[in-house]
């Protein structure tokens, strides 16, 4: 089980955020007369009315019917708040709900690639060949993650995994996220294997009695010299050797 991070391919906060703030408003601009664009935008100025006592806040006008000027407006107002969301990390359901709109769009017309490291097609192919199984558990939504490996660099590699989970499930620091995957594959935490870059996650998932192994990839954090001492370390997916399920 591993997640996409710098695990798996280079991952969201490297091509998904950067691309929304980049993309906002001409993204805006093509789709705002469509009834999908306009819901994302009522929904944010929803938020933006419920966001008003928050210092900085971005407000969001309704239309005053003044042409292009008010459209002008409208739409700097809403890559604004969008900017000013995305700069205090928030995860609001309106923020959430355009990002992934935009995402959508922009993987569908190929403007973005989920770029997966070229090691980890080859390793995933051999361990379900031997019958083992492979989740994605991510701090991206499961619809962002689906958007990656649908149109990643190696093609849709959907079929190579056979579930996804995200943060609805739990944080993946709390031990008990694991535990709770665990239960809904319908496996032991102990006949599990978790791949991450994050050192404060492999010890929540220790802490639920799953393996764990710790990627080392490029422009990952650095570790400690205890970490590296604890922990098993790969740099690569084809330097595991897994038993087979069978």
């Amino acid at each position: 089980m591993g997640k996409p991070g710098r695990d798996l391919h280079r991952g969201p906060p490297d091509i998904l955020f950067p691309y929304i703030k980049e993309n906002v408003k001409e993204y805006l601009q093509t789709h705002w007369e469509e009834e999908e664009c306009q819901q994302d935008v009522n929904l944010l100025r929803k938020q933006a009315e419920e966001d008003s006592h928050l210092d900085g806040a971005v407000p969001i006008p309704a239309a005053s019917g003044n042409g292009a000027d008010d459209l002008h407006q409208m739409i700097q107002a809403v890559v604004d708040n969008v900017c000013w969301q995305m700069s205090l990390d928030r995860k609001t359901v309106a923020l959430k709900q355009l990002q992934g709109h935009m995402w959508r769009a922009a993987f569908t017309a190929g403007r973005m690639k989920g770029e997966v490291f070229e090691d980890v097609v080859p390793a995933v192919r051999k361990w379900r060949e031997a019958g083992m199984k492979v989740y994605v558990y991510s701090s991206g939504s499961v619809e962002a993650q689906k958007l990656i490996f649908g149109h990643s660099t190696e093609g849709d590699i959907l079929e190579l995994i056979d579930g996804h989970f995200d943060t609805k499930i739990g944080y993946k620091v709390e031990s008990e996220s694991y535990r709770k995957i665990a239960d809904s594959i319908g496996c032991s935490t102990n006949n599990i294997l978790f791949l991450t870059d994050v050192t404060l996650e492999a010890s929540a998932a220790e802490e639920a009695d799953v393996h764990v192994a710790v990627v080392v990839r490029p422009g990952n954090a650095g570790l400690t010299d205890d970490e590296k001492t604890y922990y098993s370390l790969i740099t690569s997916f084809s330097e595991l050797y897994l038993p087979s399920s069978t």
